[in-house]
């Protein structure tokens, strides 16, 4: 089923028409989970780009998160000229941006010049479950709530400041306080409407344990829409808060306080729409089969839960984020809890940081859960008590650990492919190199005078 667009070609045409739209962004999400692309003058948009697309350097899905060319990508290098993509334009995606004046953006597709595929992007990554969930007559919906932390510091000066003393904007743990809420409202709200207005469906903002923590929750819809309104809101939101004088962070772990989460909760439909989880007697075995299968392959399938560095700081004892491959019915010490019930029975996958890429996360999350059905996993029965504390086994401690449990992964080579596979080893690969080569603060202060 194709969604509906919150933004017509027609009203595009009527608005930019009288003025109000003067720019469409055209952008994709890159390996690090940002928006890429260009700005087109909206009129050249409509005249030529609408029906030709238009084109980037296919180096935007070979570089690392400064955006510095790196060796080791077959799809891109030095060797082979740095060619172009094509961006295919999914007009269902067409959407009103309205904290950046006059502008409408719209999401894409990337593809060869020949028309093939560009199997590496996130979104084809994602497409492809969808595409075999579909073959086994499913439809998987998702919602990720992502946390992030406000700071009364604006971006330029957190970077001038090496990102010391920033001064958050709550100074103490405002989980669920209303009060603590209020203190960043102007800004919250800012960002609720604004995503309203492109086409989210706000549900609702709370505060959180760390000092500036906050969390905006969306309306769970189908898996890839939730991945583009995740994409979407990331980075509408840092473009706000820099509006406000203000900067946030959805970095896995700034401090040693607690990290940023981004819970993902999943489940499954028929593609007629039929209630497969829970058909009014209690969870189905297609339920029990998915948990089974997402269980099963969470250890070797982490690094698309978690693909950096800092993304395993996040995983200690008693911090609200797992260390344990577990599952369980309404328990926060599990990896996978299980909510709801009826036709909101779901899976919520605690692994993931705020720094995750949301299409390759679900794609994971979806991958793992059909693996379980197609070969009719058991479920182990549910984990009761505190998994910190029990024999279960762990999750991968730490990327390395992560990267070389997903190249010995069947399940991952068999889901995505081995040129997918080895693209986002070399990207964990690049990420290792880079923090091996690096003196952190820690080591300074460490061994400057006393070692």
């Amino acid at each position: 089923m194709t969604p509906t667009p919150t933004l017509t070609i027609g009203e595009l045409r009527r608005r930019v028409s009288n003025g109000d739209v003067d720019t469409v962004a055209v952008v994709f999400t890159d390996m690090q989970g940002r928006l890429q692309g260009k700005r087109i003058h909206a009129p050249f948009f409509l005249d030529t780009v609408l029906e030709h697309g238009t084109e980037g350097c296919n180096y935007l899905l070979a570089v690392d998160v400064d955006m510095n060319t790196v060796d080791g990508y077959a799809i891109s290098s030095w060797s082979t000229g740095y060619g172009d993509m094509e961006f295919v334009l999914d007009m269902s995606t067409l959407r009103l941006t309205p904290w950046v004046p006059g502008s409408a953006m719209v999401q894409c597709d990337l593809a060869w010049i020949d028309g093939g595929p560009v199997e590496q992007s996130p979104r084809r990554v994602l497409r492809r479950q969808v595409e075999r969930a579909d073959d086994l007559g499913y439809a998987a919906l998702a919602g990720t709530e992502l946390e992030l932390m406000v700071y009364d510091t604006t971006y330029e000066q957190a970077w001038d400041g090496a990102y010391r003393n920033l001064t958050p904007a709550n100074r103490y743990n405002v989980d669920y306080s209303i009060l603590g809420g209020t203190r960043v409202e102007p800004l919250l709200r800012d960002i609720r409407r604004n995503m309203d207005a492109a086409g989210l469906t706000v549900e609702s903002a709370k505060g959180e344990c760390n000092l500036g923590q906050h969390e905006i929750a969306f309306r769970y819809d189908d898996v890839l829409r939730t991945s583009d309104n995740h994409s979407v809101y990331k980075t509408g939101a840092k473009e706000i808060a820099a509006l406000h004088g203000k900067s946030l962070t959805f970095m896995a772990k700034f401090d040693e306080r607690e990290g940023n989460s981004c819970h993902i909760h999943m489940s499954l439909r028929g593609t007629d729409g039929a209630i497969v989880f829970d058909e009014g007697s209690g969870p189905t075995e297609v339920f029990e089969q998915f948990v089974a299968g997402v269980l099963a392959t969470l250890p070797e399938l982490t690094l698309f839960y978690a693909p950096n560095i800092n993304s395993y700081k996040r995983f200690a004892p008693g911090s609200f984020a797992p260390t344990t491959a577990a599952w369980g019915r309404d328990n926060r010490t599990c990896s996978l809890r299980v909510v709801g019930h009826g036709a909101g029975l779901r899976l919520e996958n605690r692994l993931p940081g705020g720094d995750v890429n949301p299409y390759l996360a679900t794609a994971a999350m979806l991958a793992g859960g059909l693996h379980g059905i197609e070969n009719g996993l058991e479920l182990e029965p549910a984990f009761e008590g505190n998994a910190y504390a029990s024999d279960k086994p762990k999750v991968p401690s730490t990327l390395r650990a992560a990267r070389e449990l997903f190249d010995a992964s069947a399940v991952a080579r068999s889901a995505f492919g081995d040129d997918v596979v080895d693209h986002y080893l070399n990207a964990a690969d690049v990420e290792l190199a880079a923090f091996d080569a690096a003196v952190t603060d820690w080591e300074r202060f460490r061994g400057f005078e006393r070692l």
